[in-house]
């Protein structure tokens, strides 16, 4: 679908979005992210690669029960097993946060400065808050800029939203609503990764709703674990093709 079509059905259907929206908000449970030290190492001696997984409250690992099942650590031990390199890992995540909220007020909180691959998670708020078009790219173009200001020797990815059809906790008709919201989101995104310094992960498919968390939306430690595999996959092919490069 085209994406300005997209964008003029999702506001016409914003009343069943409000009302469907509600709905989920009051039944589904607030999960905090997990107890422990979101920070580690997978491997001995010192860390050849420095892993940083920023975002919303995916990167903080909302939904696992245990720090070592979130994202971050998921993603280091496959690294890890796959280049038998020392791999250091640190979680920043915010709850509900924006691709604008994390440019202002995670990333500059962040003290290390010697990251060599960067991980953004961020859309799936701006696309639920339905953050138009235009201003996605002031908060998502923003936030490259800053990754790569702070950490300009690192190598900058990131994960787009998965199809909002496949999330338990959304009713049908959400889950369109919000997917023509991410089909907007996802596209300019990715546009905006080959413009300013970053690389785009494939999408990731959702195998079933085991991979989900209590309140369907957050993935658990075995989503998480599917997700780890995906994004280091990528990782390890980009790094490894001889044409790859980011502006």
């Amino acid at each position: 679908m085209h994406r300005l079509v997209a964008g003029l059905m999702s506001w016409a259907l914003v009343p069943v979005a409000v009302i469907q929206g509600a709905g989920v908000r009051r039944t589904a449970p607030r999960l905090p992210p997990p107890r422990g030290v979101p920070k580690g190492q997978v491997g001995e001696g010192p860390a050849e690669i420095r892993l940083l997984v920023v975002g919303d409250s995916s990167a903080a690992g909302v939904g696992a029960e245990r720090i070592e099942d979130t994202l971050g650590p998921q993603i280091a031990l496959r690294l890890n097993q796959s280049t038998g390199r020392p791999v250091a890992w640190r979680n920043a995540g915010a709850n509900s946060a924006t691709a604008a909220q994390v440019r202002d007020h995670v990333v500059p909180n962040i003290e290390e400065r010697d990251f060599t691959h960067v991980i953004l998670l961020v859309g799936t708020n701006d696309a639920k808050n339905f953050v138009t078009k235009s201003r996605f790219k002031q908060g998502f173009g923003g936030l490259l800029y800053a990754a790569h200001a702070r950490w300009p020797d690192a190598r900058i990815y990131w994960s787009p939203v998965i199809a909002m059809k496949d999330v338990p906790a959304l009713p049908r008709a959400l889950g369109f609503i919000l997917g023509l919201r991410v089909a907007i989101i996802n596209a300019t995104g990715a546009q905006l990764c080959q413009e300013r310094y970053g690389a785009a992960v494939d999408p990731l498919a959702v195998d079933g709703p085991e991979g989900f968390a209590v309140d369907g939306f957050h993935a658990n430690a075995l989503g998480y674990g599917h997700w780890a595999d995906h994004v280091a996959r990528f990782i390890l092919d980009a790094e490894r093709a001889p044409s790859s490069s980011q502006r």
